[in-house]
């Protein structure tokens, strides 16, 4: 299978660039993996869709304002008549993995010329960070100086790491707008957009309906930023991402299989998360780990069996993972039509409800 068979036509215009006013008010195509039938419906309509004892599964990971500004300072041994010289000029750092206290996985941009040994320097010069190493895919590796508030500083200094088909620059609605009404955890260097949509009312009719809800953790990592490099499908890896299961959660989990209640899954995140955990068989448990799993067409899925999700990037990996879970074509099928029909796309966009 070719990462080209998961490609679509989606005209530029229906990228959504904003978020809508009203977080619930967004568009919702439902799909049957059954049949293939879809129907356009919305998504206040999903408590009337979900069934008393379900139990839905949400990733409540927290954006960090991951996107940061430096100056760079330092001192290259050039092989030319000019010798030792101070480097300077302006990078944008964006923040995809934290690896221990202080040391932090991130893309940088321009980053061909930023060497191991050079600093960066933020803002008002409240952090500063020393470039110690260089990855596999371009990204480098920062350790940061010690300071009393770190996470005040990113606060302060950061800005949202909007997806790049945004077109403009974040503003300061997306602080609020790029995050789910129930995040929690800090960590993800993008939203799990499916969440995007509910609000604290859908939240409370969804439970008033008799739905369970649960939380899982998947810190959404430097892989979202990555293109698909191969041709085939096969060949395709993913970056690991950190996740964690609490107590609650996986006894609610434990429990919804035991008795035979349909677990669905608010978000891809949230799909590779329970599938990696369920891939060795029993029970879930409490724990801390990481995953590369990667779901495309074949993948027999243990335990999700409904899905919230967003429209994907043409050949993404999420795309692969829909269209493992609907059925290839269907999924485009459905794509299609959400296309005809003007859905809005990507993170700002509409969604689709799977079951």
């Amino acid at each position: 299978m070719l990462v080209a068979d998961f490609d679509f036509d989606l005209p530029e215009e229906l990228i959504a660039q904003e978020p809508l006013a009203d977080r619930a008010g967004a568009r919702m195509l439902a799909l049957s993996r059954g049949t293939g039938a879809w129907e356009d419906r919305l998504f206040r309509d999903l408590p009337q869709m979900l069934r008393p004892g379900d139990l839905l599964v949400l990733n409540d990971s927290r954006v960090i304002p991951a996107r940061l500004f430096a100056h760079r300072r330092g001192l290259h041994t050039q092989a030319d008549r000019h010798g030792i010289r101070e480097v300077t000029g302006r990078v944008q750092v964006l923040l995809a993995e934290q690896l221990s206290e202080w040391e932090w996985r991130a893309l940088v941009r321009p980053g061909r010329k930023v060497l191991t040994g050079e600093m960066l320097t933020f803002g008002d010069e409240t952090l500063q960070a020393e470039v110690i190493g260089h990855g596999e895919f371009g990204e480098r590796t920062l350790r940061f100086d010690p300071v009393s508030d770190f996470w005040g500083a990113v606060d302060r200094l950061g800005h949202m790491p909007l997806p790049p088909y945004i077109h403009r620059e974040d503003r300061a609605g997306d602080q609020e707008r790029y995050q789910t009404v129930y995040a929690r955890e800090r960590g993800s260097v993008a939203a799990p957009t499916a969440g995007l949509h509910f609000t604290p009312e859908i939240l409370d009719e969804l439970r008033v309906r008799g739905v369970e809800i649960a939380s899982v953790t998947l810190h959404v990592g430097l892989g979202t930023f990555q293109p698909v490099r191969v041709e085939r499908v096969e060949d395709v890896r993913l970056h690991a991402e950190r996740y964690t299961i609490s107590a609650e959660t996986a006894a609610a989990l434990n429990a919804a299989r035991r008795e035979g209640r349909r677990i669905v899954a608010a978000g891809t995140t949230t799909v590779r998360t329970l599938e990696h955990c369920a891939r060795g068989g029993g029970a879930f448990a409490a724990h801390s780990g990481s995953t590369n799993i990667f779901i495309a067409p074949g993948f027999e899925f243990r335990v999700v069996e409904a899905l919230l999700t967003n429209f994907h990037l043409p050949k993404s990996t999420l795309l692969m993972l829909v269209s493992a879970f609907a059925e290839r074509d269907r999924a485009l099928n459905a794509y299609r039509h959400a296309v005809g029909e003007k859905y809005r796309f990507f993170s700002y966009g509409d969604c689709m409800f799977v079951e």
